[in-house]
């Protein structure tokens, strides 16, 4: 993906857009949450999510030895053993109004990544978007996202049957105000991954913040059968 040559994240009942080269990307995460909503209490409605964290000042690449980056193959898993994450991952488009499109809101929710993103393990960063509540249903595939530290694991199942291995280097949680596209979607020359989903105290228009995971490949190619 190309590095933005503009930017913007602007706030609206709901909604963060953010401005990438000529396409609008709105940042997404949707669901209603219920009960178990991040920042909200037992009784309190969410009518809406979407994505944020504060960012660290700390070095993403620091200690981690990138492989060689992998030819392209699209993601259909997605396991976080320290949140206990293990998710099919189906492809998000562009929605007509240019914003990116995100998961369904079902009992059976899975995370998405956006195909117009490196795949897992190629050059660049990778983007994967998660439901932090999904209505009725309760919690989302990442409601525990910005439990995770660095250093611990991330594995993408490829759909060529191989896993493309990654390390946490990061994790903010940012108001979707000052939403960090060019950290989030610029030109990196490394395989890459971000993990999206809402976080924060919920207002009556959403999630206020974006949880954002930063993470690096630390394996080069494994096949699916040795794991």
């Amino acid at each position: 993906m190309t590095s933005p040559s503009r930017r913007a994240a602007v706030r609206r009942p709901g909604i963060c857009v953010v401005a990438v080269a000529t396409a609008a990307l709105l940042v997404s995460c949707g669901g209603s949450g219920g009960p178990t909503a991040a920042g909200g209490s037992a009784g309190t409605r969410a009518t809406d999510e979407r994505p944020t964290g504060t960012p660290s000042s700390a070095d993403p690449g620091a200690s981690v030895k990138s492989p060689q980056a992998r030819g392209r193959s699209v993601p259909v898993g997605l396991r976080i053993p320290a949140i206990g994450v293990d998710t099919p991952v189906m492809r998000l488009g562009l929605a007509p109004d240019g914003s990116v499109r995100v998961p369904p809101i079902t009992a059976d929710d899975r995370a998405g990544w956006y195909e117009h993103s490196p795949t897992p393990g190629q050059t660049g960063p990778s983007v994967i978007l998660g439901h932090v509540t999904v209505g009725k249903y309760g919690d989302g595939v990442f409601r525990h996202l910005d439990r995770l530290r660095r250093g611990e694991r991330i594995e993408a199942r490829l759909e060529n049957g191989t896993t493309a291995e990654f390390a946490v280097t990061d994790v903010r949680t940012v108001a979707k105000a000052d939403f960090p596209a060019e950290d989030v979607y610029g030109n990196v020359n490394r395989p890459e991954l971000r993990l999206i989903t809402c976080g924060g105290p919920l207002a009556e228009d959403g999630y206020r913040d974006n949880v954002i995971v930063f993470a690096v490949s630390t394996s080069a190619t494994s096949s699916a059968g040795e794991r």
